[in-house]
C-alpha cells in the first residue's frame, strides 16, 4: 500500500486524527501533501501543488474552498454532511427562544441593576418589557430539508409547532426521510406568507445568494421571526433592515455576523457557534478523514461536491486506474481504446457524472506501465489520472 501525506489546517480533533493508518503521515507542516483536511480556513488564495488530489472539509459547507478551480485541477472536494446536524439543531432551538422572548435584553437589563437596592421588586416590575410569545401553536417554516433541516422540523413538532418545509434542492432520500407530520410545500413563498418563524438551512451559492430577497420580505406575515443558522449571504441585509424597521420582521437571529448585520435593529448576532461543539467537530473530522483514506487507498469517492460519488470497494485487482475528467462524449471509448492498444484486459469499470464532471474507475487484470498514465492524461478533458495499485 502506498504512503500518503496529509496537511491538516485549523484544529482537527485528535480523536479523528487517530483514525489514520500507518501509511498516512499527517501534520500542519507536511510539504507537498496528497490531501488537505481543514475546517473553515479560506483556500481561495491557496497555492495548490500538483500532488494535492483531495480536500476534506470537516463541515457541511464548502464556500471557503474554490470548488471550480479544484475541479479543473482534478482535486476531489468532499464534506461531512449531517455530522454537525445535531449541534446546529440545538443552536436553532436556542435561536427560536431568543427570537421569541427578549432574553438577551432582559439579561443585560438585570446586569445593569447591580449595586441598586430592592432588585427583586424592580425585576418584578420591569420584566414585562421583555415578554414574548410561546412557540407552541405557532407555524415554523424550514427552508432546506437536509439532515439539519429535518432535525429542526422534528424539533419544531416537539415544541408543539405546526411545521412547514421547503427545499429547492431536495433529494430523493431527503424526501423519503421527511416526517409525514411536516407539511411539504413546493412554493417557498407560501412559507413566508403563512409562517410565524422561518429557519434557513440551505447552503450558500450563487443560486442561493440573497434568496431571502426584497420581494420575498415584502410578502411576509407581519411579525415574522427569521433565523439564519445556515450561512452568510442568504439574506438581502438592506431589504431586511427596512423590514425590521417597519415591523414586518420582528426579530432576526444570525450565526454569521458581518458589519452590516451588527447595525441591524432587533437583531441577535451569534458568533458562528452552530457547529462549535466537541462532538460536532470530532464527527465531521472523522467523516472526512475516512473519506480521504478511502479515496487515496482505493479511489472511492463519497460526499464530494464536485465529482460524482463512486465506490468499487477495496482494490483487490492487479491494478486500479481512476480518471477525473469532463463529462464529454466518447470519453469512455477513448479510454478503453488506449487500454486495448496496450493489451490490457478490463476486469471491471464504473463511470459516473455530476454537473459537467465525471469520474471513471477501472480494475485491470494485469500490471500496467507508468507510461500508460501519460497516454490517458493526454485525452482532451482528462484532468487527473491515478494508478492506485
Amino acid at each position: 500500500m502506498k504512503n500518503y501525506k496529509i496537511k491538516t489546517i485549523n484544529n482537527i480533533a485528535p480523536e479523528a486524527l487517530d483514525l489514520f493508518t500507518e501509511n498516512f503521515a499527517y501534520s500542519p507542516d507536511e510539504e507537498n501533501p496528497d490531501a488537505l483536511i481543514l475546517r473553515s480556513q479560506d483556500l481561495h488564495n491557496y497555492k495548490f501543488t500538483e500532488n494535492i488530489r483531495f480536500i476534506g472539509r470537516a463541515g457541511a459547507g464548502v464556500n471557503n474552498i474554490p470548488v471550480e478551480k479544484c475541479s479543473e485541477l482534478g482535486i476531489v472536494v468532499s464534506k461531512a454532511p449531517g455530522a454537525n446536524a445535531n449541534a446546529v439543531k440545538e443552536l436553532t432551538a436556542a435561536a427560536l427562544l431568543l427570537a421569541s422572548r427578549d432574553i438577551v435584553g432582559g439579561i443585560d437589563w438585570v446586569r445593569s441593576l447591580k449595586g441598586e437596592e430592592d432588585i427583586a421588586q424592580k425585576v418584578e416590575k420591569g420584566k414585562k418589557a421583555f415578554t414574548g410569545p410561546e412557540l407552541a401553536g405557532k407555524k415554523l417554516g424550514v427552508i432546506g430539508l437536509g439532515a439539519t433541516g429535518q432535525l429542526v422540523g422534528e424539533m419544531g413538532l416537539s415544541f408543539g409547532m405546526e411545521v412547514y418545509g421547503y427545499d429547492p434542492f431536495i433529494s430523493l432520500s431527503g424526501a423519503l426521510n421527511l416526517s409525514n407530520q411536516i407539511h411539504y410545500s413546493e412554493d417557498g413563498k407560501m412559507l413566508f406568507k403563512e409562517c410565524d418563524y422561518i429557519s434557513l438551512h440551505i447552503p450558500y451559492s450563487e443560486e442561493t445568494k440573497n434568496i431571502v430577497s426584497r420581494d420575498l420580505l415584502a410578502q411576509v406575515k407581519p411579525g415574522l421571526h427569521l433565523l439564519n443558522i445556515a450561512r452568510g449571504g442568504l439574506v438581502d441585509l438592506e431589504a431586511l433592515k427596512e423590514a425590521l424597521e417597519d415591523g414586518r420582521v420582528a426579530k432576526y437571529v444570525v450565526d454569521f455576523p458581518e458589519e452590516a448585520s451588527l447595525d441591524l435593529p432587533n437583531t441577535i448576532n451569534i458568533p458562528h457557534l452552530g457547529a462549535s461543539t466537541p462532538e460536532s467537530q470530532e464527527n465531521s473530522a472523522k467523516m472526512v478523514i475516512e473519506q480521504a483514506m478511502d479515496y487515496l487507498n482505493n479511489g472511492n469517492i463519497k460526499n464530494s461536491v464536485n465529482f460524482p460519488d463512486c465506490d468499487m470497494g477495496q482494490c483487490t485487482s492487479a491494478h486500479r486506474v481512476t480518471l477525473n475528467h469532463r463529462n464529454i462524449p466518447n470519453m469512455i471509448g477513448q479510454i478503453t481504446a488506449i487500454l486495448a492498444e496496450e493489451g490490457v484486459n478490463i476486469a471491471n469499470l464504473l463511470n459516473r457524472h455530476k454537473d459537467g464532471w465525471a469520474y471513471t474507475m477501472i480494475d485491470l487484470d494485469s500490471e500496467i506501465p507508468e507510461s500508460l498514465r501519460k497516454k490517458l492524461w493526454a485525452i482532451e478533458g482528462v484532468v487527473r489520472v491515478r494508478l492506485i495499485k
